[in-house]
């Protein structure tokens, strides 16, 4: 599970946090409404990378369960499918409204608008790759992945500064040069991935499988995953709604900490993903909740080791980040065992039960947040996500019977060959 699960944790590092900070450094020479428009942008970005990303998790848990069991090319075109089906749906629509998008987050929109132009309009890019990397995932290859973000990353910091200043491109420049490094990255990702995101001979047999029956089936799988982090974003935005009521002081304090937390949370994800892989594809993934519990536990005790030099590194001023990583420990842990669980329930079958939990969670800790802030101040906030990611483990946790279509009762994997077998296992 670990072998499997650290080439994830380096891609979500430089996939999910290392761009946005690459563009955020080389435009922070153009001012502050630089640097807000590329904030702006990335974020937006993000929450659309949240609509789209039932199609990579639905892909790979399902090739995961056919892979040298059934004919993996349906999954394999449904995934296209929808890639084209869903990126004209995204992508059109923000970047016909990219003026109005930008006005609701700054009243400086211009330069954010500008962003938004190149940024959604390249998302079929970005949509794609994750596609490729869900297909590799499903057949148990998580290095090739990793390969792609950090070469992505590379590309981005040689580009950045020649789209930004060197051909005077300013914001739009950091745009265009994220989608040409991931537009390159694909290029390769295709070129040398080609044998494994395409199926074996065998796969000749599955031309009756119905298209639109198995598109179904890889959105109805992956859709969990999509609500999970669409309602994770929400009450992030929520809570930095609350938390700005307690004066900028405080609200810098919580995004700084959130940063420096955001290593560390990763970890979790990269379980989650790695016990995803294992369960659909059959194979032994240990005890998801307990490695959780005990990433959780480690990554609170490294928070609270760094919390003030770290912190430092971003202000003058930093108790309040300080202070919000050091409750964080009632919150890591839990979290951690919900996120890693949440890799078996999602593989499978049980992924509503994992989204019903989560939003039980939100529906305990968004009211008590409110509550308890106006008697504990901001540190009310904290307890209540701590209290909330508790609530989620406890109905992730809670027995059920096996949801129909959990990957059980499979057929032996005998039909694959020392030739299907994908590197970097």
């Amino acid at each position: 599970m670990i072998r499997l699960a650290m080439p994830v944790y380096v891609e979500l590092l430089t996939a999910v946090v290392a761009v946005g900070l690459i563009d955020l450094l080389w435009v922070s020479g153009l001012g502050e409404a630089a640097v807000a428009a590329v904030t702006v942008g990335t974020t937006v970005e993000y929450l659309a990378y949240g609509l789209f990303l039932a199609v990579p998790t639905g892909v790979t848990v399902l090739v995961g369960r056919r892979d040298g069991h059934a004919p993996v090319t349906p999954v394999v075109r449904a995934g296209w499918a929808l890639w084209a089906v869903l990126s004209v749906a995204i992508a059109v629509p923000g970047v016909l409204l990219r003026e109005p998008l930008a006005a609701l987050f700054t009243d400086d929109w211009r330069l954010t608008a500008g962003f938004f132009l190149v940024s959604l309009g390249g998302l079929p890019v970005y949509f794609a790759q994750t596609v490729v990397d869900g297909i590799l995932k499903g057949r148990g290859d998580t290095r090739r992945p990793m390969r792609h973000a950090i070469l992505c990353n590379v590309l981005v910091v040689a580009l950045d500064p020649l789209f930004i200043y060197g051909l005077d491109l300013g914001v739009q420049g950091a745009a265009l040069a994220t989608v040409a490094a991931r537009l390159l990255t694909l290029v390769v990702a295709l070129a040398t991935s080609r044998r494994l995101i395409q199926s074996p001979s065998t796969d000749g047999e599955a031309d009756g499988d119905g298209g639109a029956a198995v598109a179904w089936d890889v959105v109805r799988t992956g859709l969990p995953m999509s609500g999970d982090f669409l309602a994770r974003s929400a009450v992030g935005m929520a809570l930095v709604d609350l938390v700005a009521g307690f004066g900028t002081r405080e609200l810098a304090g919580y995004g700084i900490g959130q940063k420096i937390m955001l290593a560390g949370v990763m970890v979790f994800y990269a379980l989650r993903q790695a016990a995803m892989i294992r369960t659909a594809r059959s194979e032994p993934a240990g005890s998801p909740l307990l490695l959780g519990l005990g990433a959780g536990a480690a990554v609170a005790l490294a928070v609270n080791v760094v919390a003030a030099p770290a912190a430092a590194l971003f202000t003058a001023d930093p108790g309040p980040a300080v202070s919000f990583l050091r409750w964080m420990t009632l919150y890591l842990v839990p979290f951690g065992g919900l996120i890693a669980v949440g890799g078996v329930l999602q593989a499978s079958g049980r992924g509503g039960r994992l989204l019903a939990a989560t939003l039980a969670g939100f529906g305990v800790q968004v009211p008590l947040a409110y509550a308890l802030s106006a008697h504990a101040g901001v540190t009310g906030v904290w307890l209540a996500m701590a209290a909330g990611a508790a609530v989620s483990l406890a109905g992730a946790l809670a027995p059920r019977a096996a949801a129909p279509g959990s990957a059980r009762g499979r057929a032996p994997r005998s039909t694959r060959t020392a030739e299907d077998r994908p590197s970097g296992r």
